[in-house]
């Protein structure tokens, strides 16, 4: 699939983004700075951009604890998810959601989510909507390796499949389900191979490579913009923190960290494109630059944003409908 000089420079923007503000929040949270836990998406940048090159603000998505790069990639403000971290009324959710709760509903990003395989029922529900109104959109559910042995994700895939939703099911399998490896909680040997129980394509694909996932992802979104129904994308990768910030990474071997960590979806999207020369290694160092006084200036707005106040507490419990 050919991929445009502006969609290259956005997809380099938005990686570089995700790794830049990840960076940023692990250095935040190790200094105290961040109340409650950040589940950061380091390393699989390629995965949620290769996906979000094909949506719009009318698709949507549901995501998972892992939520930050998502969010970043669907075109969340990160001004408003950096005030989201540190609790502050300026916050995506006004301070109310945190890490494990960032949504924007403007943006078709439904949620992040601590309930591990909770996406895929809203997922179900938002490509129902999409059908039910004649909508040409596509509703795409994030979940991991973990989230594949969930009822939950079954469930949601086989419904989804009777029905012909536009649903895209992409598994992050980023080899651990919290400490625990894929192929021991794992009874496939790809997660991609359940689909044929679905009666839906599944594919797996290179989760260091962008290009190779935005090839796969128009092929399955595009599949269900023509009513064909959903598909499961496996995309294997590899997280390069921990499960939680502060994860003591027990499980992991130090060759595993080596070995693993050569196969940065940053580098190989560089390699890449000046091979081909599709870009100038001039046009991506400013981007960098960037890049880094946007996370540092969102820094900045949250630390200044004020808290909630009390009159706040009751607000924003239940949902109105005009």
């Amino acid at each position: 699939m050919i991929v445009d000089r502006d969609k290259l420079l956005w997809m380099y923007e938005k990686m570089r983004l995700i790794r830049t503000f990840e960076d940023k929040v692990a250095e935040l949270f190790a200094a105290g700075l961040l109340p409650g836990f950040v589940h950061l998406y380091a390393g699989e940048e390629a995965i949620g951009v290769g996906i979000m090159a094909h949506l719009n603000d009318q698709d949507y998505i549901t995501s998972t604890h892992r939520g930050h790069g998502h969010c970043i990639a669907k075109g969340v403000d990160v001004n408003a998810m950096m005030a989201e971290l540190f609790g502050k009324s300026t916050g995506a959710c006004k301070g109310k959601g945190g890490s494990m709760h960032i949504a924007d509903i403007s943006k078709g990003m439904l949620g992040a989510n601590g309930i591990v395989g909770g996406g895929g029922p809203l997922a179900v529900g938002a490509g129902l909507t999409l059908k039910t109104l004649g909508r040409s959109g596509v509703s795409v559910c994030f979940f991991g390796d973990g989230a594949s042995e969930q009822g939950t994700m079954h469930e949601s895939m086989n419904l989804a499949s009777i029905w012909k939703l536009p649903v895209v099911f992409v598994c992050e399998n980023n080899l651990f389900a919290e400490s625990t490896p894929w192929t021991y909680h794992a009874s496939v040997k790809n997660i991609a191979d359940r689909a044929a129980a679905y009666d839906m394509p599944g594919v797996l694909v290179d989760g260091f490579d962008v290009f190779a996932i935005y090839d796969v992802a128009g092929q399955a979104i595009d599949r269900a913009r023509q009513g064909a129904g959903p598909s499961l994308i496996e995309a294997r990768g590899f997280r390069f923190y921990g499960h939680f910030q502060g994860d003591p990474l027990t499980y992991r071997t130090a060759e595993d960290e080596a070995r693993w960590h050569t196969h940065d979806p940053i580098t190989v999207f560089q390699t890449q494109v000046l091979e081909r020369e599709l870009l100038t290694e001039e046009e991506m160092k400013q981007v960098d630059q960037r890049i880094q006084s946007q996370v540092d200036d969102a820094v900045t707005f949250a630390q200044n944003s004020p808290y909630p106040g009390v009159s706040d507490l009751l607000t924003d419990i239940y949902v109105t409908y005009s």
